[in-house]
C-alpha cells in the first residue's frame, strides 16, 4: 500500500512517471508541427505549447495526489480545466523498491517544495537543437534540494534520424531501435540513477556554458578558467549532464539569467554522485518557496575539482554579481 512508502519516495516515484509522460507531450508537440511560440520578454526568452502543455500536466498530476505540496512553475499561465489526457496518476514501482534516506523519512507533504521547468532549452527546441531539452522537475526541502528528476525526450536522437521524431505511442514496448528519451532521477542520501557516469578526461578543463545568454561577464570567467575547450549549449539540465556523463568538466554561468526551475533537480543529480554547484561565490542556492527566482549571482558547478574552478573566478565577476 501507498502509505507503508515515505512521501518523499513516492513524491519521487510519482513524478518520474509524470517526467515520462511530459516527454511524450514534449515529442508530441513537435511532431504535430505547430510550436506555438510567443516571445515573453524578449527574443532568446520563449515559451512554446510544449512549455505550456508540460507545465500543466506536470503541476495538475502532482497536485492532484499531493494537495499540500508547494509548486514553483517557470510559466506564468491562466487557471484553467486541465484536460484528462495530460494527468499522469501512475508512479514508476522500481523507485518505490529503494530505501528512504533516514534523515528524509519522516517530511511531510507540506513541507516540500517543487520547482518544475516544463521544457529547459525552450530556444534550442525552436530550434531543432533536441538534444539541449530536457523536463525539470527537482524538489526540496528546508530550502534545500534533495532529489530531481530530469527527462531527456530526445536522447537517442540524432539530427540524421528524422524519423524519430514521429511519435509512438507503443514506445514502452521493446523494439530494434533503441528507446528515445531516458529519464534521469536522485535523492540525497541515496545516490543518481538512469544513467551511466563518466568523468571528464583527466586534467583538461572543459567548460561548458550558454548558447544564447552570454555576455562579457560569461566570456571573462570562463576565460579566467584557463580552459582547452568550451562547449556553448543550451539548458542547465542538458549542462549538468554534460559534467556527470564526462564531456564537460564545469559548468560556468556568470550572470543572473538563470532560475530556481533551472538548478533545482539538476543540482541534486550532480550532488548525488559526488559533485558541487553553487553560485559564483561558492555559495548553496536556496530553494525555499519565499526565495526570489534567479539565480542573481550565477552558477559553477563541476563534478570533480569544483575548488579549481572556484578559485579562478576573477574578483571584478564577483563584485559585479549580487547574490
Amino acid at each position: 500500500m501507498a502509505s507503508s512508502h515515505t512521501v518523499l519516495m513516492r513524491l519521487v516515484a510519482s513524478a518520474y512517471s509524470i517526467a515520462q509522460k511530459a516527454g511524450m507531450i514534449v515529442r508530441h508537440v513537435i511532431a504535430e508541427g505547430d510550436l506555438g511560440i510567443v516571445e515573453k520578454t524578449c527574443a532568446t526568452d520563449l515559451q512554446t505549447k510544449a512549455d505550456r502543455l508540460v507545465q500543466m500536466s506536470i503541476c495538475s498530476s502532482l497536485a492532484r495526489k499531493f494537495p499540500k505540496l508547494t509548486i514553483i512553475g517557470e510559466e506564468d499561465l491562466p487557471s484553467e480545466e486541465v484536460d484528462q489526457e495530460l494527468i499522469e496518476d501512475g508512479q514508476w514501482e522500481e523507485i518505490l523498491k529503494q530505501p528512504c534516506p533516514s534523515q528524509y523519512s519522516s517530511i511531510k507533504e507540506e513541507d516540500l517544495v517543487v520547482w518544475v521547468d516544463p521544457l529547459d532549452g525552450t530556444k534550442e527546441y525552436t530550434e531543432g537543437l533536441l538534444d539541449n531539452v530536457t523536463v525539470l522537475i527537482g524538489i526540496a526541502y528546508e530550502g534545500k534540494a534533495i532529489a530531481g528528476i530530469i527527462n531527456q525526450p530526445y536522447y537517442n536522437y540524432q539530427n540524421n534520424e528524422k524519423q524519430k521524431l514521429r511519435e509512438d505511442r507503443s514506445e514502452a514496448k521493446a523494439g530494434p531501435d533503441a528507446v528515445l528519451g531516458r529519464t534521469i532521477w536522485g535523492v540525497l542520501g541515496l545516490g543518481a540513477f538512469g544513467f551511466q557516469l563518466k568523468e571528464a578526461p583527466a586534467g583538461k578543463h572543459i567548460v561548458t556554458t550558454t548558447r544564447s545568454h552570454s555576455n562579457k561577464l560569461v566570456t571573462d570567467c570562463v576565460t579566467a578558467m584557463n580552459p582547452d575547450d568550451v562547449l556553448r549549449v543550451g539548458g542547465a539540465g542538458n549542462k549538468i549532464i554534460q559534467l556527470i556523463e564526462g564531456k564537460a568538466s564545469a559548468y560556468v554561468f556568470a550572470s543572473p539569467g538563470c532560475k530556481k526551475w533551472d538548478t533545482c533537480a539538476p543540482e541534486v543529480i550532480l550532488h548525488a554522485v559526488g559533485g558541487k554547484l553553487t553560485d559564483i561565490h561558492g555559495n548553496a542556492l536556496q530553494y525555499n518557496k519565499e526565495v526570489k527566482h534567479m539565480n542573481s549571482a550565477g552558477v559553477l558547478a563541476a563534478l570533480r575539482n569544483y575548488d579549481y574552478y572556484a578559485s579562478r573566478v576573477p574578483e571584478s565577476v564577483k563584485q559585479a554579481l549580487v547574490p
